[in-house]
C-alpha cells in the first residue's frame, strides 16, 4: 500500500473537507473519479455521510452548546441575521439552499438550532439535502471533467490566470456578501 497516493488519502480528504461542507472537495472527487484515481460511488457516499454529519454537528452545537460557541460568531452578527432570514423565508428549503452558499453554510444550521427548530426534522431534511448537494456537485464535476481538465491545463500553461481568477472570485463573493448583509 502506497501511503503517499491519492487512492490512500483521497477518501480521508473527502471525509474531512465534506464534514466542513466543502463543495470544492466534492467536485475534486468527481474529477479524480473520472480520471480513475478514485471510485465515484465510494467518494460520493463518503462525501454524503460526512456532509450530513457536519451539519448535524453544527446544529447540535447551536442547540446544546450555545454559550460556548457564541464568542466565535460575535463578528458575524450580520451573516447570522441573513441566515436566520433565509431560514424564516424559505423554511425547510433553507436546509437545501445553505449547502450551496459559501459564507453562510455554517451559520444556517446554527441559526436553525438557535431558533429552536426541531432536531429530528432537521436530521431528516438534512439527509436529503446532503444527497442532493453531493450528487449535484459530484456528478456535475464528473460529467464536466474533460472541460475542467482542459481548463486546468490551460491555466498550467498560463499561470498568471490563476491569481486573477482567484481574486475575482473572492472579490465577487465578498462584494455580494457585503451587499446582502448590509442594512437597506
Amino acid at each position: 500500500m502506497d501511503f503517499g497516493s491519492l487512492e490512500t488519502w483521497g477518501y480521508l480528504a473527502v471525509a474531512f473537507f465534506s464534514f466542513g461542507g466543502s463543495l470544492f472537495i466534492v467536485a475534486a472527487a468527481g474529477v479524480f473519479s473520472f480520471m480513475g484515481h478514485m471510485d465515484l460511488v465510494t467518494a460520493l457516499v463518503v462525501a454524503m455521510v460526512f456532509n450530513f454529519m457536519g451539519d448535524n454537528f453544527l446544529f447540535y452545537l447551536g442547540k446544546y452548546q450555545k454559550k460556548e460557541i457564541q464568542p466565535y460568531f460575535a463578528k458575524h452578527k450580520r451573516k447570522i441575521a441573513l441566515a436566520t432570514l433565509i431560514m424564516r423565508k424559505y423554511g425547510v428549503l433553507s436546509i437545501f439552499i445553505q449547502k450551496f452558499l459559501y459564507g453562510i453554510k455554517t451559520l444556517v444550521p446554527l441559526s436553525m438550532a438557535l431558533a429552536k427548530y426541531d432536531f429530528k426534522k432537521f436530521i431528516i431534511f438534512n439527509v436529503f439535502a446532503s444527497i442532493v448537494f453531493v450528487l449535484t456537485i459530484g456528478l456535475s464535476a464528473y460529467y464536466a471533467s474533460e472541460s475542467i481538465i482542459t481548463m486546468f491545463s490551460y491555466i498550467k500553461e498560463n499561470p498568471w490566470i490563476a491569481p486573477v481568477v482567484l481574486f475575482s472570485i473572492i472579490g465577487s463573493a465578498w462584494f455580494i456578501m457585503e451587499k446582502l448583509t448590509k442594512k437597506r
